[in-house]
């Protein structure tokens, strides 16, 4: 995952996975994650941003 800040604007790039993916409830379909909070090398203020996601399709 990769987190930058352009402008005013807090990016984020993560890789897709290859197929969805069951979430742990079985709720949705998982297609991309960062597998928990995850610190970045983007800072505010001096401090690194910690970043979670999960994106994901309805069931």
């Amino acid at each position: 995952m990769q987190v930058t800040i352009e402008g005013n604007e807090l990016v984020i790039r993560i890789p897709m996975l290859e197929t969805p993916t069951k979430s742990k409830s079985g709720k949705t379909m998982l297609v991309a994650t960062s597998g928990g909070n995850v610190t970045s090398d983007a800072t505010v203020n001096g401090k690194p941003i910690t970043v979670g996601l999960n994106a994901y399709i309805a069931k």
